[in-house]
Parts: C-alpha cells; sequence; structure tokens
C-alpha cells in the first residue's frame, strides 16, 4: 500500500460530534473526502453537514444529542453504530469556551464548562470504546483537546476551559494505555487560535494583537488545518501513533 493510500478511509465508519459546524464540520468533510461514510452528532440542526457530506458521494448521517446526557450518548452512539453497521473511527470533538474571572465564575458555570469540554469527551469516547471493543476490530478516536491544555492564555481568562482541556489531553493518554491491547488507537489533537464561531476573526482588535505577538505565524488557523492533522491521526497512516498530542498552533506554544 502506498503511503498515500494509508490516508484513504474507503469503507470506514466515521463519527463526528460537534460536528454542525467549525472543526467538527471540517473533519466530517475530510473524513468523507477520503472515503468514509459519516454520522455527525450535534446538539444543533446537522441537515447542511450532513448534505454537504452527501455530496462528497459517501452515506451520511445526523443525530441531534445532548452530549452532556449519558442516556442520550449511549443512545446516539447505538443508533449510529447501527445506521453505519459499525464504529472504526470517531472524533471527538464538541467543545465550548467561556472567558470569565476566577474570582468572579460561578460554580454552575465552572460546571458547564466542565460538563461538555471534559465529561461529555469521557462519555463520547467510552460510548464509542464499548462498540470496537465488542467488535473486536481495530479503531481510531481523536480527542479534541487544546493548546490551553499546556498553557495559560492571555489576556482572556478561562481558567475552566484550560482545566478541561488539560484533562482531555491526560484522558486521551490514559484510554489509549488502556484500550492498546484492544487494537484501539487514541490521540488528541489540540489547536491554537482557530477562526470558528467559537474564536471569530471578528474578535476583539487587542486580543488578536496579543495573540499574534505571541504566535510565530502571526495568524489564526483555519479549521482545514485542524481536519488535516485529525485526519492523520484517525487514518492508517498512523498506525503506530497512540496516546500522542498533535498540537496545531502555529507556533504559539514554542515561545
Amino acid at each position: 500500500m502506498s503511503i498515500l493510500q494509508k490516508f484513504r478511509m474507503d469503507g470506514k465508519k466515521a463519527i463526528v460530534t460537534g460536528g454542525a459546524r467549525g472543526i467538527g464540520r471540517a473533519t466530517a468533510l475530510a473524513f468523507a473526502e477520503a472515503g468514509a461514510d459519516v454520522t455527525v452528532l450535534d446538539i444543533r440542526d446537522t441537515s447542511e453537514t450532513e448534505a454537504m457530506i452527501h455530496e462528497l458521494g459517501v452515506k451520511a448521517y445526523g443525530i441531534q444529542c445532548d452530549l452532556t446526557k449519558e442516556d442520550q450518548v449511549n443512545a446516539a452512539f447505538a443508533q449510529a453504530a447501527e445506521k453505519m453497521g459499525g464504529i472504526d473511527i470517531a472524533h471527538v470533538n464538541a467543545g465550548i469556551a467561556m472567558c470569565e474571572k476566577a474570582e468572579d465564575m460561578t460554580f454552575q458555570q465552572w460546571r458547564t464548562v466542565m460538563a461538555i469540554d471534559l465529561d461529555a469527551v469521557f462519555l463520547c469516547a467510552r460510548a464509542v470504546g464499548r462498540i470496537m471493543i465488542g467488535s473486536g476490530k481495530p479503531g481510531a478516536i481523536v480527542c479534541t483537546g487544546s493548546m490551553s491544555g499546556m498553557v495559560v492564555n492571555t489576556p482572556q481568562e478561562q481558567c475552566a476551559y484550560n482545566a478541561a482541556k488539560a484533562g482531555v489531553i491526560q484522558l486521551t493518554r490514559s484510554l489509549a494505555c488502556e484500550w492498546a491491547k484492544h487494537g484501539i488507537r487514541v490521540n488528541s489533537v489540540s489547536p491554537g487560535y482557530v477562526c470558528t464561531d467559537m474564536t471569530p476573526a471578528t474578535t476583539d482588535a487587542e486580543w488578536q494583537r496579543i495573540w499574534f505577538s505571541m504566535c510565530p505565524t502571526k495568524r489564526m488557523a483555519n479549521t482545514e488545518e485542524i481536519a488535516a492533522a485529525v485526519l492523520y491521526l484517525a487514518s492508517d497512516a498512523a498506525s503506530y501513533t497512540t496516546g500522542s498530542n498533535l498540537v496545531v498552533d502555529g507556533g504559539y506554544t514554542c515561545y
């Protein structure tokens, strides 16, 4: 098999959480372009992403689901596996951000961030891990971390987000070690600033000035640049890569 063929996903079944927009949508389209059938999970309407996947000539499914609810997560992944005939690849991606001073943050705000950015990652990884283990086939899971799991962002204050993303990176490592015996690889991708609804190009100009002064490439990423990294980690090209955290931050964490 040629090296380029190892990036192909023909016949594979993939699932992406938070796929209605942003990085999740870009990854769903990348998987589809590589030949995989794709199920998109999101609390939002997934129909637009589904239509875009269909245009790439593969099967697309959408399931609306609150990823903070254990029963909904388990049901959604079971439904996806039934519709597609299994799950080979998962991008556990959905997340939110909240900027609030620690001394002013309410416990409910803290829990809201943790519920989607860490708890839901565990729930989704566990759900798809159980399906992959049960199938007896190899699988690949990629979790979305963040450079915020390794550095403290400035000037915004976001202790809950930083803590949650650090947890995602360590959870990824733990699952990689536990599930290697099942042939399941688990990795994370840690983006820097990405131009999405969560971090739009219209963000406060002073914040951008500070961010870019700390980033060698002096810009935000686009979603396709993150999706490309996820595609690698999920593909057979990364067959010996597990427990890794691939940082895609334009060099931000080098300074």
